[in-house]
């Protein structure tokens, strides 16, 4: 019985686990006629103080661009997937689009440890409370039993 999913949402980033997202999404969207879209989040601009003045690590459009730039390229190793490019806190964003447009299923990797977690925010949880349709975790490849000893 093919998916019911006729537009699902894979979440995306420069991260290793970001293939393996892809590729289920992609199996999913081979099931089924539908939209698949690859999303990634521009978070806010880092800032540095120095005294009473404020720096931003990039002028404004920059991070976007090369956002932009580095999805198209991901795209192109998708057949016919769409690519958005959204901003702000990247777990809200992606929540927010999802509700606008319809989302029927959002793939997103869970691969943060506990420390990362506590310490810069679990997008996967977040989503998985938030989202406006179900949520596909991918978890990371357990590596073998004895994998690396040489």
């Amino acid at each position: 019985m093919p998916a019911p999913y006729r537009s699902i949402a894979c979440c995306i980033s420069a991260d290793p686990a970001s293939d393996d997202v892809i590729a289920e999404a992609s199996a999913l969207r081979e099931a089924s006629p539908g939209d698949l879209h690859l999303v990634t989040v521009v978070g806010p601009a880092h800032t540095s103080l120095a005294g009473p003045f404020s720096y931003y690590s990039d002028p404004p459009g920059v991070l976007e661009d090369r956002a932009a730039e580095w999805l198209a390229e991901r795209v192109t190793r998708t057949p016919g997937a769409i690519p958005v490019v959204l901003d702000g806190f990247p777990p809200r964003a992606v929540c927010r689009w999802a509700a606008e447009n319809g989302i029927d299923l959002i793939v997103a990797a869970a691969h943060r440890g506990f420390v990362e977690r506590t310490l810069l925010g679990g997008f996967a949880a977040y989503v998985a409370y938030h989202a406006p349709c179900p949520v596909l975790l991918v978890r990371p490849p357990v590596a073998e039993e004895g994998a690396g000893s040489g």
